[in-house]
């Protein structure tokens, strides 16, 4: 009869499994093929960037990745990019499985590293009196140590290293955490914030919020559930734990997963935050952002406009500019870099252009927005030939090449430049990217276009659609938030980074010494007249 397992050999069991590299990935030749693709992709992000968050989807291995990352750098001679590694996990578990995670990829391809250690780490209470913290902590002959701490120590504060946030969104105290981690980075330090989501007003997303609309610097990594099966996590759990590699397997434990998340697998598996409906801009945010200097101009072509001979239509179209969207132009600064945003429409949606200009202080002045219902191609060229005249300082335009917006896009690029017009095919993936900016602008006061109700309808369509700012499918009066999205063309446009600047005299329009006209807010209808 063998002996009863004591508690202590349980432990020392437990410890040995957790670090170890198992043995199907150990026979793995190079480093990329342990790691999935999207691991290998937040690796490289925080190797090139000081500030990265990752907003993930629950056990899909990240921490297990970062812990080859918190090795490599503590590892690695001060020279080589070495530094102290400073875990931050919000309990006593998490902690100890971050090092032995470390230990195990130590052991993998760092052999210099002793033991895992706990320590006694100092902290000040509110009241200045000191209180002992249990940690744990791997050192390095490199000199640095990766230290995983169960309790958020104000001694952070004038250390120097790299910092991991680990399931931040549960901090109670995130904030006051980065106050204290961003001051590395001064010193060349960096910061990574990895979690799944707990709430769309949580300080975490707060935090993404401001990266992606540019408020502050970093890059944000995002994987899904779905991210995760398509990369191939089923079949490295396969690979690990012996579970059929077949599809037929493959979908019940997806549907297992599923099931077991029930309600909460938006947030917790497909990266989405409670509480993201309704409104992604508010009226308020809006109505701040329009004033009475620029405005809006707007035709609808009248139905058989595109039998009418060409002389005719370039004469009506030529008097709408001319009456119309030429006073507006003329509040361009002609020293000053503009740029075009514009979302493609035929015959149903619309075709808006909004010319726009970044100020040196970076705030964003959009004098003129150009609407225009069922207008002919060769009409719409016409008019953005007409724009293009008024324009001294010309960085670039980007274009709504989806579907037939294609055509247009690409006759842009022959006119103007490859260079500087971009043909954008619209997804998910892009408004995730520039929706948070012109909310940013738009939060923030710092983007200014003309009063319009019809223009602020289509930015208050906007909603978030799987965590995602998009363009619901339902319509409002035969709009379909296109005002919007020419606005995001336009901020990303003025953002870009072009290869060549663009500088010539015009024959009218944009001087210094144009006077300022009164603002424009009406259009013209061939057969109504001015609305």
């Amino acid at each position: 009869m063998s002996a009863p397992v004591i508690e202590e050999d349980w432990d020392a069991l437990r410890e040995k499994n957790r670090q170890e590299m198992p043995e199907q990935l150990a026979k793995a030749a190079t480093l990329p093929d342990v790691l999935i693709s999207y691991q290998s992709k937040l690796l490289a992000t925080t190797a090139n960037t000081p500030l990265v968050v990752c907003e993930k989807s629950r056990r899909i291995g990240m921490t297990w990745a970062v812990g080859a990352d918190a090795v490599l750098t503590a590892g690695s001679q001060k020279q080589a990019g070495g530094m102290d590694v400073l875990y931050i996990g919000y309990n006593l578990d998490m902690a100890r499985e971050f090092i032995d995670t470390c230990g195990m990829w130590a052991r993998s391809f760092i052999p210099a590293a002793s033991g895992v250690e706990e320590f006694i780490f100092k902290d000040q209470g509110d009241g200045g009196e000191e209180k002992d913290i249990l940690a744990y902590r791997i050192k390095f002959a490199s000199g640095f140590d990766i230290v995983a701490l169960t309790s958020k120590p104000r001694s952070l504060r004038g250390r120097q290293g790299y910092v991991i946030f680990d399931e931040a969104a549960f901090h109670d105290e995130l904030d006051e955490l980065l106050k204290a981690a961003m001051a590395m980075l001064m010193w060349g330090g960096k910061v990574l914030v990895i979690s799944t989501h707990d709430g769309q007003d949580n300080a975490f997303n707060e935090l993404i919020q401001e990266i992606r609309s540019g408020k502050r610097a970093g890059e944000v990594v995002r994987v899904t559930f779905n991210d995760a099966i398509n990369a191939g996590l089923y079949e490295r759990i396969a690979l690990v734990t012996g579970k059929p590699p077949t599809e037929e397997a493959k979908k019940e434990w997806i549907e297992e997963i599923l099931g077991f998340y029930g309600d909460d697998a938006d947030e917790e598996l497909h990266v989405i935050p409670k509480a993201s409906s309704g409104a992604y801009l508010t009226r308020a945010a809006i109505d701040a952002c329009m004033v009475d200097d620029y405005g809006v101009a707007r035709i609808e072509c009248p139905m058989g406009f595109e039998l009418w001979p060409k002389e005719k239509r370039t004469a009506f179209v030529r008097e709408w500019l001319e009456e119309f969207v030429e006073p507006l132009l003329k509040n361009l600064d002609p020293e000053l870099s503009t740029a075009i945003g514009e979302d493609f429409g035929r015959n149903i949606d619309l075709t808006v252009i909004a010319v726009g200009q970044e100020h040196v202080n970076t705030n964003i002045h959009i004098p003129a927005i150009v609407e225009m219902k069922n207008m002919p191609i060769e009409q719409q060229k016409q008019v953005l030939k007409f724009i293009r005249s008024f324009i001294d300082r010309f960085v670039g335009a980007k274009f709504d090449a989806t579907g037939n917006g294609l055509g247009l896009a690409e006759w842009a690029q022959e006119e103007f430049g490859y260079e500087i017009i971009e043909a954008v095919k619209l997804s998910q993936s892009w408004y995730l990217e520039n929706g948070p900016k012109l909310k940013g602008h738009v939060d923030d006061q710092t983007m200014f276009f003309g009063k319009d109700t019809l223009v602020r309808d289509d930015l208050r369509v906007l909603r978030l659609v799987n965590g995602i700012p998009s363009v619901p499918s339902t319509r409002k009066k035969g709009r379909h938030g296109d005002a919007a999205v020419a606005l995001m063309m336009l901020i990303a446009a003025l953002k870009s980074e072009y290869q060549k600047f663009d500088y010539k005299a015009v024959p009218k329009g944009g001087g210094k010494d144009a006077t300022r006209p009164i603002r424009i807010t009406g259009g013209f209808n061939a057969q109504k007249g001015l609305f």
